[in-house]
Order: structure tokens, then sequence, then C-alpha cells
């Protein structure tokens, strides 16, 4: 964990798949967060939302908290973030007034339904992984899922992918198809 200095938020994320699109979507809109004194911290597991929301928050940096989450996780968020001092987490609304952004499913799921199965095919075509792509499709236990489903198991299937992807699949966006959890934690930073 880092230490205060010249930081003035910070964002939390799941994964480093989460952390490559903010900051790609970040360099896409101009902003160095960097320079703007924001942090993006990969905690490792939203299992670790405590001891980063402990470290970072009032009871110790005092910086500014926002996040990024995938809604299955969110009691563990919840927990978490109460756990760390932040009992407005508790509440029904509790984690968007406290700046965390959930993701449907998950990142990936975001950014598949922002771009649609076909520009995220062509993506992965560009990218070279077409091949790759085809030979899980025709596998049988992916035979007869959906189109989504099957690309969420493609960026799960090869340590590094859903990074790769996340900087990809955010270049490839139109700025008016920015998921919303996405825009709205850069919105707080």
């Amino acid at each position: 964990m880092t230490s205060a200095a010249n930081i003035r938020a910070v964002v939390l994320v799941e994964g480093t798949s989460d952390r490559t699109a903010l900051l790609t979507l970040a360099d896409r809109a101009g902003r160095d967060l960097s320079a703007d004194g924001v942090e993006v911290v990969d905690m490792g597991g939203i299992t670790n939302i405590r001891a980063f929301a402990s470290h970072y928050g009032p009871g110790g940096l005092d910086l500014s908290l926002v996040g990024l989450y995938d809604t299955a996780q969110e009691e563990q968020l919840r927990r978490g973030l109460a756990a760390a001092g932040f009992e407005t987490a508790r509440l029904p609304d509790g984690p968007t007034r406290l700046g965390f952004h959930g993701c449907h499913a998950d990142l990936e799921d975001e950014l598949i339904r922002a771009l649609g199965p076909d520009r995220v095919e062509a993506v992965i075509e560009a990218a070279g992984e077409g091949p790759s792509l085809r030979r899980l499709r025709g596998m049988p236990a992916q035979r007869d899922r959906p189109r989504v489903a099957v690309l969420r198991r493609f960026f799960g299937s090869r340590a590094g992918r859903k990074e790769r992807y996340a900087a990809l699949l955010v270049h490839a966006l139109e700025p008016d198809r920015v998921p919303a959890p996405l825009v709205a934690v850069l919105g707080q930073v």
C-alpha cells in the first residue's frame, strides 16, 4: 500500500482489468490521473476491501475514496466498508452514496453490453485471437451457450487476457457508450 504523498483520492477496484479500463478511459479523455493526484488501486479481489478502505480512508490516510465493484459482490463490499468505519455502506443506497459503483455482472459484461457482441468479436479478430475464440465456441460445453457467455469465458480463459481486452475494448468504445459505472467513478475524482 502507498503513502499519501501527492495523492488526494483513491479509486479502489477489484482487479487489474478494472484498473486498466479506468486508466485507459481517463487517458482517452486526456486525463492523467496520477498528475491529478488520483491513484487507482487494484485490491486483488473484493475480499480485501476492509483492509484497503481502512488504510486509505478516515481511519488511515484520510483520502477521498471511490470504487468500482461487481454487483454480485455487493454484500461483501458493504460488510467490508462498514467494518472499515463507513456505516453508510449498510444503507440501501450506501455504496453509491460513498462513491462505489457496481458493474452489472463484472467489467467485461459492461464492456460487452456497451459495444455489442459483434464489435467485441471484431476487436478479438483485430487482436489476432479470432481462431482461439472460434475454438472455444466449438467446444461441447460452449456450443449452446449465449454469445455473451462465451465471450466472458474467453476473456477469463488465459492469464492477462482480461487486462489486455479491458484496454482494447475501452479504446473501441464510442464516447457516448462508456458504461455508467466507469463514467461515475471517473466523474468523482
